[in-house]
């Protein structure tokens, strides 16, 4: 998960320079998280590995947009959103369909950040995070996995503020439901 704290001490202005151990930074700080994020949505992994390289290849081009170092990390993963959602297009896939990811497509590999449920729960919270729609599901990764703030996501998505908590909202409520029914309550 991300820390705040973290993104402001991040060596950006020394990248922006062309620092290449400021880049070495940022790329171990985020390659990680990009790929997991990029995975969730995209099913694939290498498709996951190419948009995490893109990212960082537009990145480079482009920092000198970054308007505060601070937001490295949402700017970051907003160009990752944008790669993904150009990767959906270019597999004919709607980018936010409200249809859930068919079976065949989900993931059954256990993610950073479900460390505390026990093992048994754990396939079951990703199948259940799995079968969410993709709008509700890159809001549901973005704020527990990544723990970025509602802000910062629709930024992110390119929604707004109350889209990102509607959806966040309608996809707690999904989990709940289909979770009530699949991991028993202690």
């Amino acid at each position: 998960m991300r820390c705040v704290k973290q993104d402001a001490e991040l060596p950006v202005p020394a990248a922006r320079r062309g620092d290449p151990d400021a880049w070495d930074v940022l790329f171990r700080r985020y390659q990680l998280p990009l790929y997991t994020y990029a995975v969730d949505l995209l099913r694939d992994e290498h498709l996951a590995l190419d948009v995490v390289q893109e990212t960082f290849l537009k990145a480079f081009r482009h920092l000198d947009s970054l308007r505060d170092d601070a937001r490295f990390g949402s700017w970051l993963f907003g160009i990752a959103h944008q790669n993904i959602v150009s990767h959906w297009r270019r597999l004919g896939r709607s980018p936010f369909s409200d249809d859930p990811v068919p079976e065949s497509e989900s993931s059954a590999d256990p993610e950073p950040g479900f460390d505390l449920i026990r093992v048994e729960e754990r396939e079951a919270v990703l199948a259940a995070v799995d079968a969410l729609p993709s709008a509700q599901r890159v809001v549901i990764l973005l704020h527990f996995l990544e723990d970025f703030p509602l802000a910062e996501i629709a930024a992110i998505t390119g929604t707004f503020v109350g889209t990102v908590k509607s959806r966040l909202h309608y996809g707690k409520a999904a989990l709940r439901q289909r979770l009530s029914t699949i991991v028993p309550r202690p």
